[in-house]
């Protein structure tokens, strides 16, 4: 993909000249003469580089350049004025570079590359990062071999962004959770993650909602209006319930995942989109085939990837602990000031609990212990709800440890079994390395 490049200067002959030379180099430039024009046209291309003139009609240069700055700008500040002081205060705005009028074209277009590499690996690092921190939510699903297979089947499916996928699993298992994992792992997630729930609403509105409508379509249509489809395009759209769409959505469904094409409600020319369908439900959709409430074609036209996701009640002691250890984490940066560490005994019982709500209930609990903790150390007995403070451990063979204990451990036991090496103890743990490397800083693991 080629650079994107943003001129803002007053002088039409600079603007043509510039912008003609990088355009020849293959860049592609947008051109605009004033600082209004200019912000507005860099907040909605987003360019790579700007090249700004100091000197501007309606504001100063220096202004302009704080302005793209507080948004990650990257600018190369241009003025017919050799001017020390203005470039002192130029760089301390953060301008990647300061040239002045008459500018040497050669020197402008290596100054602008290495700006364009800059910005190019900066926001590779940070994709980076993401696809680290998604990692890592992938093995919170757990570590027992059941639980990693799903989370090696995650990672398959993020790589092949165009396969429908059914997430499968009682209500409360994670099943959303999954479906933005999955795209923010694909080569779509820098597009729009869009979620639409199927149940409770009537076919005339979720038609409406899912593929927009035309003025007029219906009694209180006074204006056309975009559908969820149209404006997920080059991303994901997430359908939950999938089990509770109307039947007479369901062929128009059907259309879109084999054509790509639909019509908005009331409207007769049809749109093509490009969107990945993650779909998610707590029925027998087979049960409801044979009962002729779900489309056999659709339900097949689903069902290419299907996952389930088992209730946290069949899910093993460490994948229970993996999880706790992930909702705590989302739960500290929510609630700041709250303990996300738990007594030894408050994690003895919360492993040892049913949650017939699932992942659910389970994050609901530690929010309000949270909150009642706050202040405090740790979450203790006294901050759990009445049937967990009551409830004495079922598993007998369990002893009490705290949450990073019982983790030290394991992560010890895994380096142990590998003779201590650290990438292929990652690949089992299901983490990165670099997040290996630092949990054995922690521990002090010295193996």
């Amino acid at each position: 993909m080629a650079e994107t490049l943003l001129l803002i200067d007053d002088d039409a002959d600079i603007l043509r000249a510039i912008g003609e030379y990088f355009e020849r180099l293959g860049y592609d430039v947008s051109r605009e003469s004033t600082a209004a024009q200019g912000i507005e046209t860099f907040e909605r291309v987003r360019p790579d580089v700007v090249i700004l003139d100091l000197h501007l009609p309606d504001a100063s240069g220096l202004d302009v350049l704080e302005r793209l700055r507080s948004a990650n700008g990257a600018v190369i500040l241009l003025t017919g004025q050799g001017d020390i002081e203005t470039a002192v205060r130029a760089m301390q705005l953060g301008a990647e570079n300061f040239l002045t009028k008459p500018v040497d074209m050669t020197h402008l277009a290596a100054a602008t590359a290495r700006v364009a590499e800059k910005v190019r690996l900066s926001r590779h690092n940070a994709r980076l990062r993401a696809l680290d921190h998604e990692s890592e939510g992938i093995a919170s699903l757990g570590v027992s071999p059941a639980m990693l297979e799903l989370g090696r089947q995650v990672g398959l499916l993020a790589a092949s962004e165009r396969s429908t996928v059914l997430l499968q699993g009682e209500s409360g298992t994670g099943k959303g959770w999954v479906a933005r994992v999955i795209h923010n792992l694909s080569p779509r997630a820098h597009e729009p993650f869009v979620e639409v729930n199927c149940g409770g609403l009537s076919a005339t509105f979720l038609d409406s909602e899912l593929f927009g409508h035309e003025k007029g379509a219906y009694t209180d249509a006074k204006e056309r209006k975009i559908g969820l489809f149209e404006l997920a395009d080059r991303g994901t759209i997430f359908l939950d319930e999938i089990g509770e769409l109307a039947p007479e959505l369901q062929p128009k469904l059907l259309k879109v995942l084999e054509t790509k094409r639909f019509r908005r409600l009331g409207g007769t020319r049809e749109l093509g989109v490009d969107v990945r369908l993650v779909t998610a439900t707590n029925r027998d959709l087979v049960a409801d085939v044979e009962a002729g409430r779900f489309r056999e074609d659709l339900y097949y036209r689903l069902n290419v990837m299907p996952l389930t996701l088992p209730p946290v009640r069949e899910r093993s002691r460490e994948d229970r602990l993996a999880l706790l250890t992930r909702l705590l984490a989302d739960l500290r940066a929510q609630l700041p000031g709250c303990p996300a560490e738990c007594g030894a005994e408050v994690l003895d019982r919360l492993l040892s609990a049913a949650w017939p709500g699932n992942v659910r209930e389970m994050r609901n609990v530690l929010e309000r212990a949270m909150i009642l903790a706050r202040g405090q150390a740790a979450i203790g007995v006294e901050h759990l709800p009445p049937d967990l403070r009551q409830r004495a451990t079922t598993d007998r063979r369990y002893q009490a440890q705290s949450l990073s204990e019982v983790e030290r451990q394991h992560i010890e036991r895994t380096l142990r079994h590998h003779s201590g090496n650290r990438t292929r103890t990652a690949a089992e743990l299901g983490i990165s390395r670099a997040t290996l490397i630092n949990k054995i800083k922690v521990y002090s693991l010295n193996l």
